[in-house]
């Protein structure tokens, strides 16, 4: 009801509610602007809605009974807009429910597995430990049981001499000598040892089993994690305005490389005019938004996101205090994000395509290597307060070594094949 009430308080000319309602002499309400340019830029004075023409504009006379119901109106259109923030506030609150409960069961299921698989190793650790001990055991008593035999007989034989050494039937001595006097059958224990069993290496082999499963659980949740960030895809062009002017720029703004010559271009202010790099034509102040680069072939590069207001007639350090928040390759294979001092980046394969995620409220920005499905590195806590913009640069050609185009890919949303 408040809704079609509403409808009666609309200017039909900028369709919203009167400001300065001013009424027709054929009793149509308007507000006093729009009334007026309409007839500034018409031929002739025509009512909009019912068509009537007026020989000589009229005089407009405020509407007071309809600028009071309107300022009502514009009351009601405003409790409206906040019912229905609070319901997106309300669905905000369901979706970051959703996305803590899914984390906390993906934290579950993982530490679930990790734990399990920490007690499992334990206890193959500890039933390994013992199967040789055991093993050992048992051989240290074979042992002891020969030589507890081989001293049994020593001892009868000892018994033996000792009753023969008091005999005085010389002739029984004569006849038993022989035996007693040969050696008796022994083993020669000089070389025999009990086998010492070996536990090094056995920890850190069972860790190092941990640690393959805890790598399986990192790839997929890194992988589920790249799949739910490439979602928050944005369409990513260069901007002209910004490159530098040895900088060569794809006609459909999706690709950049480094070229010798200068090009004579204005020195607005929107320019790199030392560094040969060039921003994104889009700009985020809020939310989530991810975007690729494909960057095989190149020897140097870098890439990343930068605020409005950096510095772009001089070098200056790409750090975060001075706008910067990215990463480079140099050398071939140097990697290292340029956070306030430089981190040094250990990857197991070169990136060919680099994946950039931020979410402006977290203060986040991630790199991610997209083929790989593998984190590179990410800036936390950031605190962004100015628009930020894609930054990208692909360094000097270096001779043509380092030719490759920097190019901005469409998102593959890749199904990972996760190992069981």
């Amino acid at each position: 009801m408040i809704i079609s009430q509403r409808k009666i308080f609309l200017c039909s000319i900028c369709l919203d509610v009167f400001t300065d309602p001013v009424s027709t002499p054929c009793g149509h309400n308007f507000c006093k602007t729009c009334i007026t340019q309409h007839w500034d830029v018409s031929t002739q004075c025509q009512c909009p809605v019912c068509k009537e023409v007026f020989k000589q504009r009229p005089e407009l006379r405020v509407n007071t009974f309809i600028s009071e119901m309107a300022t009502e109106a514009e009351i009601q259109q405003m409790i409206q807009k906040r019912r229905v923030k609070i319901q997106e506030i309300k669905r905000s609150v369901e979706l970051s429910r959703e996305d803590a409960e899914r984390e906390i069961a993906d934290g579950v299921r993982v530490f679930t597995a990790l734990m399990q698989s920490v007690e499992r190793g334990q206890a193959e650790l500890i039933d390994m430990i013992e199967e040789k001990q055991k093993t050992t055991e048992k051989q240290a008593e074979g042992f002891i049981e020969e030589l507890q035999q081989e001293i049994s007989e020593l001892m009868r034989r000892s018994s033996e001499v000792e009753q023969l050494s008091h005999t005085e039937d010389h002739l029984h001595l004569l006849q038993s000598f022989p035996s007693l006097s040969a050696p008796p059958h022994t083993k020669n224990w000089t070389e025999v040892r009990v086998h010492h069993s070996s536990y090094e290496g056995s920890v850190s082999r069972a860790v190092a089993q941990l640690e393959e499963t805890l790598s399986k659980e990192m790839k997929k949740l890194l992988e589920a994690e790249l799949k739910r960030v490439q979602h928050f895809e944005v369409d990513v062009t260069l901007d002209p305005d910004t490159a530098n002017p040895k900088l060569i720029l794809s006609d459909d703004g999706k690709q950049v490389k480094h070229g010798d010559v200068r090009k004579n271009l204005p020195d607005n202010p929107e320019r790199f005019s030392s560094c040969p790099c060039v921003l994104g034509k889009q700009s985020f102040s809020s939310g989530r938004f991810y975007y690729e680069v494909q960057v095989k072939g190149k020897t140097k590069w870098n890439l990343g996101v930068a605020s409005g207001l950096i510095e772009r007639k001089e070098n200056i350090p790409l750090r975060p205090k001075n706008g910067f928040w990215t990463i480079w390759l140099r050398n071939k294979n140097e990697y290292e994000a340029l956070a306030d001092s430089d981190v040094c980046l250990s990857l197991k394969s070169p990136p060919q395509k680099v994946g950039v995620f931020v979410d402006y409220e977290e203060g986040l920005v991630s790199f991610y290597d997209v083929d790989a499905a593998a984190l590179i590195y990410s800036f936390t806590d950031c605190g962004f307060t100015e628009k930020l913009l894609p930054y990208f640069s692909p360094c000097v050609n270096a001779g043509g070594e380092n030719s490759a185009p920097l190019i901005i890919c469409p998102v593959n949303h890749t199904v990972y094949q996760t190992d069981e």
